[in-house]
């Protein structure tokens, strides 16, 4: 490449970054100095109220996760150097497998090293040309990427609309194979798939189903088994992916569960499980122990729930806009990016830490904070983070200056 060459293109990048920057697009990182958890430090040595962590049943920064990952370690090593089909295979990722399936009530599991990879090495090597994959409108990147690697037919269907599920499935009608994809909880709204209607729709036209779990596994459902719990349609899902690194434990690492056929089809051919290295024992270890704790109490999930309910309720008390649901994820309405970010910054400064989501992530219009509720949050915390967003809320002109809750 010639030297003008390379300054064009990093000329190009630089004039785009600028670009996100004054568009109110750009993404800045929140450093943190301590371990994850309802409370955090920042690098600054400020302590937060932490809002915006995936860390549902607040396993992050206990010290006995952290104990079970030193174990596995000290037992099996800091990691394999290898794949799983060479020599990367020990009897701790085999016991989580196993215990991933008694977990969701299915046959078999695959570990890969992130829930993305899962997503992203299920399509293509269970269908092909002859297939349709019918996918709803707002899934995870992760699943589209998936499906963009697969030949199969591709059909949407607008986010939670099961006419328009319906009206796919008639129009794929002449496809060999047909699986409906949805994620369980969708991330940015907190919706919750209506798995019981998509069930039916699939037993109607000879579909399979696929989730993904990555927001809903360990606390959604009675037992906190996940989305098909919640929906009474435990075993009736061919196929579900999630994460060790949200409620599970909070590191990483994610699954492929299902009928033992389907596994074992991936552990043949699913590219990112045959040539990535294999998930690190310590990770495995300590989701494992997690898994044990879980299955003996729903303590945490019932927790979480209840700081759910209650954040829900007083945050639109205040004046707030706030996507419906009962999910722990609770879109906080601002519409506008630049909006967004100085709101999150604001929270920044009052001892809460939030993020700014907006386009690309979200539709334009519907820039958000994202607020993810914790078992791990006391009634203490949330009440001081309410008042931060009343405070917030006011100074930015977004909710009247007299409210309910000073009446």
């Amino acid at each position: 490449m010639s030297e003008q060459a390379r300054n064009t293109f990093y000329s190009g990048l630089q004039e785009k970054l600028i670009g996100l920057r004054e568009q109110g697009l750009f993404k800045p990182e929140r450093v943190l100095a301590s371990r994850q958890g309802a409370q955090v430090t920042s690098e600054d040595g400020r302590t937060l109220i932490n809002m915006c962590a995936n860390n549902y049943l607040g396993l992050s920064g206990q010290e006995w996760v952290a104990q079970a990952s030193i174990d596995a370690t000290e037992r099996y090593g800091y990691g394999l150097s290898s794949v799983r089909f060479i020599c990367g295979t020990q009897t701790v990722h085999k016991e989580l497998e196993r215990a991933i399936s008694a977990f969701l009530g299915t046959e078999d599991t695959i570990l890969y090293a992130a829930a993305f990879d899962a997503n992203g090495g299920v399509f293509e090597p269970l269908f092909d040309e002859n297939d349709a994959i019918i996918s709803d409108a707002l899934n995870h990147a992760s699943i589209i990427d998936g499906i963009r690697l697969c030949k199969a037919a591709r059909f949407r269907y607008a986010h939670n609309d099961m006419a328009d599920l319906e009206k796919q499935l008639q129009a794929a009608a002449d496809k060999r194979h047909k699986i409906i994809v949805t994620d369980g909880v969708f991330s940015m709204d907190g919706t919750i798939a209506q798995l019981d209607r998509i069930v039916a729709l699939a037993e109607q036209y000879g579909a399979l189903v696929m989730i993904d779990e990555c927001h809903a596994s360990g606390f959604m459902g009675k037992t906190g088994r996940g989305t098909h719990e919640h929906h009474d349609v435990v075993g009736k899902i061919d196929i579900i992916t999630g994460t060790l690194g949200k409620a599970l434990g909070g590191a990483m690492g994610g699954f492929t569960s299902g009928r033992k056929e389907v596994i074992e089809t991936l552990r043949q051919k699913s590219r990112p499980y045959l040539f990535s290295n294999t998930l690190a024992p310590s990770i495995a270890g300590a989701s494992l122990e997690v898994l044990k704790r879980l299955s003996g109490s729903t303590e945490l999930r019932d927790r979480l729930h209840e700081n759910t309910a209650y954040f829900r309720r007083r945050i639109e008390e205040i004046g707030f806009i706030i996507k419906p649901g009962t999910h722990p994820v609770v879109p906080v309405m601002l519409f506008e990016a630049p909006v967004a970010q100085k709101f999150a910054a604001r929270m920044f400064e009052l001892g809460v830490l939030l993020s700014g989501f907006f386009y690309p992530v979200v539709p334009m219009g519907q820039a958000r904070v994202r607020v993810q509720l914790s078992a791990a949050h006391t009634r203490e915390q949330l009440d001081q983070v309410l008042a931060a967003f009343e405070q917030a809320g006011k100074e930015l002109g977004i909710i009247p200056t007299t409210t309910p809750s000073q009446n």
